[in-house]
């Protein structure tokens, strides 16, 4: 399984080429498959959702879909990503994305999916792979309001792939207030391993090895 976790996308040189390295043909031999689901549950201008996909697109692909995880059959979502060479999913609401997942039956064939393929996350598009995506920590995190805008109070981690958890946009001017004496609170309060990772950082997991690619800067707190 290889996934490459971001924060904001491919944003930078050295997230591209682990993409590359990890895709193993040019971009321009490869299918991706773009997932906006997580996005949707966002208010406001989604500028930055354009802006990605632009950047995505920008880099050449042989096809390039556009998946909604929500409203088509289930048997049509897994096909779909069946035939991508690369699956990659667009950061939002997290809570939504996993409940998508879980509510449409989607996390065995997702599994499927990434068993042969390179999966890339953009923040909540990096965050459901932890066991540790529930209502605790939500409050711990102090991101609750994002699963309580969607009149729930619970979440099911839709993979429970690993121990640790990932928070993104670490010194982001899009949020200004994840600085490093709010990760000191956040870890002040965690009972589980967390990475916070910049604009400019992703976490790779690859065949079962995990390391940190960046131009940017990260903090793992064990």
């Amino acid at each position: 399984m290889n996934l490459l976790l971001t924060a904001s996308g491919l944003r930078n040189e050295t997230l591209r080429d682990a993409l590359r390295d990890m895709l193993g043909k040019p971009f321009g031999s490869a299918k991706v498959v773009f997932v906006p689901t997580a996005s949707v549950a966002e208010p406001g201008d989604h500028g930055w959702v354009v802006a990605d996909m632009n950047r995505l697109h920008g880099l050449g692909w042989r096809e390039f879909d556009v998946l909604e995880l929500n409203g088509l059959p289930r048997q049509m979502v897994i096909d779909r990503l069946l035939h991508a060479d690369v699956v990659y999913v667009e950061g939002g609401n997290h809570y939504h994305l996993a409940r998508s997942i879980t509510g449409n039956g989607l996390a065995d064939g997702f599994l499927e999916a990434l068993r042969d393929r390179v999966y890339v996350g953009v923040s909540a598009g990096s965050m459901i792979f932890s066991r540790h995506l529930t209502g605790h920590s939500a409050d711990v995190i102090g991101d609750a309001k994002d699963l309580h805008v969607l009149g729930a109070t619970s979440v099911e981690p839709p993979f429970g792939l690993f121990d640790w958890y990932l928070k993104p946009h670490l010194y982001s001017p899009d949020f200004p207030e994840r600085d490093d004496a709010w990760a000191d609170r956040v870890t002040a309060r965690a009972d589980f391993p967390i990475y916070f990772i910049d604009d400019e950082t992703a976490v790779r997991v690859r065949d079962g090895k995990v390391d940190v690619v960046t131009e940017g800067r990260w903090r793992f707190h064990p």
